[in-house]
């Protein structure tokens, strides 16, 4: 049985501030795996989850000591925030998500295996609203940013989130970032385009990390460091 004949539930359905959210569970060949879709937009699932830890690990390769913050922007099924809160260096944890519908999901519901229940970290504070207004409000740094709310920096979920892409968002990301601070971008293919954006906004050690996937161009994760 392949993903185009699995059998779909769809356990939750409800309209959020930015339109339609859906969380369905599908069972392929006896193995039980849950998507999130957003307006029709298929946004992730929990098939396998290496690239979604890559985000959060990565950046933690480059960043020297303990006691450090990192912000994950998007919730999603978890597997970011489950790895950030297995590793004891990172002291403060902020998830920025705007789907309430999501965060329900994580507090005892479905997902929460998923997010090893993490929501229940002391170390985690949970940030109901969008990630591109708070990147540009807030009054906080943290050591790394971890974003995750689109399919890519070409391919976003709604119209709005092409700022964070832009170079107002990209210095807004700068901003945030305590300098020798890692930026982190989740993406479903590479762009080369996002790599020249991220120099000219001032990153450096600018790279690409790939994670191959069972079919077509593989996920990869964006980095940028904020200079010293």
């Amino acid at each position: 049985m392949d993903d185009t004949t699995s059998a779909v539930t769809v356990i939750d359905r409800r309209e959020g501030p930015y339109g339609e959210v859906v969380l369905r569970r599908r069972l392929v060949e006896g193995t039980e795996r849950y998507e999130i879709i957003e307006n029709g937009c298929f946004l992730m699932d929990t098939s396998d989850g290496r690239s979604e830890r890559l985000l959060v690990q990565a950046p933690l390769r480059a960043l020297g000591g303990a006691g450090l913050s990192v912000l994950i922007g998007g919730l999603g099924v978890g597997f970011s925030l489950a790895e950030a809160a297995a590793e004891p260096r990172w002291g403060a944890i902020t998830v920025v998500e705007r789907e309430p519908s999501v965060i329900d999901w994580h507090r005892g519901g479905p997902l929460d295996r998923f997010s090893a229940h993490a929501l229940d970290d002391p170390r985690v504070t949970v940030i109901g609203g969008d990630l591109v207004s708070h990147l540009r409000e807030a009054d906080i740094t943290y050591d790394a940013l971890c974003l995750d709310i689109d399919n890519g920096p070409d391919w976003t979920v709604t119209d709005s989130n092409d700022s964070l892409y832009s170079p107002a968002g990209l210095a807004d990301c700068r901003a945030r970032l305590a300098p020798g601070g890692v930026l982190a971008v989740w993406s479903a293919q590479p762009s080369e385009r996002f790599e020249e954006a991220l120099r000219t906004a001032g990153f450096e050690q600018v790279q690409t990390i790939a994670v191959p996937v069972a079919r077509g161009v593989p996920d990869v994760v964006h980095l940028g460091v904020r200079p010293a």
